[in-house]
Formats: C-alpha cells, sequence, structure tokens
C-alpha cells in the first residue's frame, strides 16, 4: 500500500518542483564585498566591484540599494567594536555607491555586527549588496 501512495505522489511533486516561482518570490541579488580583518578600508579590488554595482542599480531605476555590514570581535577587540566596524564598512561601501552616482536616499544602512562566534573569520569580515528588495 505504501508504495502505492508513493508512485501516485511522485508525480505530484514532480509538477510542484517545476513551477516557476513569481519575480516577488525571489530573493534580490546579493553582491558580497571581503574586507581584511579589523579594516573598513576599500582595496582595489572592492572599490571595482563597488563601481560595478553602482552601475547596476543606476540601470535598475529608483530601486532601494541595502548594505549589510558584518564584523566579529575576536579575543583582542569587544562587541561594541564589532558593531562600530560592521557600521564603518556598510558607511564605506554606500559613500562609494554615492560617489558612483547612486543617490543616498535609496540606499539603507544595516550592520549586523557582531555576529555569531561560530561564523568563519572570513565570512564576519563582508559587506553584502541587495539591490531592488
Amino acid at each position: 500500500m505504501r508504495r502505492r501512495l508513493l508512485f501516485a505522489a511522485l508525480p505530484l511533486l514532480g509538477l510542484a518542483a517545476c513551477q516557476t516561482p513569481g519575480t516577488a518570490s525571489r530573493p534580490a541579488p546579493r553582491t558580497v564585498i571581503y574586507f581584511t580583518a579589523d579594516s573598513a578600508a576599500l582595496d582595489e579590488n572592492a572599490g571595482a566591484l563597488v563601481a560595478d554595482l553602482a552601475e547596476r542599480a543606476k540601470t535598475m531605476g529608483s530601486a532601494p540599494v541595502r548594505v549589510r555590514g558584518f564584523a566579529a570581535p575576536d579575543s583582542a577587540s569587544s562587541p561594541a567594536f564589532a558593531r562600530s566596524l560592521a557600521e564603518a564598512r556598510a558607511r564605506n561601501v554606500a559613500d562609494q555607491l554615492v560617489a558612483s552616482g547612486i543617490d543616498r536616499g535609496r540606499i539603507r544602512l544595516e550592520p549586523r555586527g557582531p555576529v555569531a562566534f561560530e561564523q568563519m573569520a572570513v565570512e564576519s569580515r563582508r559587506v553584502e549588496v541587495l539591490i531592488g528588495e
């Protein structure tokens, strides 16, 4: 009896898996910019990536731009330092977007530090930029 139910359910599951979600349910594309430890400075590669993001944002009209900064405290720093570093990273990326022609009113800063200790060190040293969400 179980085998019949399973085989009867397989076509239904296949049809459900083939449905294409509408654009409203799709998450906005996310771009990640990495930083060196204890730094909010953009290096040359990050600057080029932000310039590319600005060009993409320009093609999306007035779509909002969310800039999420992340940082984690290490053994020598405090959670307050991690919060301020996350905010500084997000602000530097936002300032670069504005310098590249994006209206500051479209940009929303979302500092997310400190992040959980379990995250890898590199993952905590990042900014995520989402356009159009």
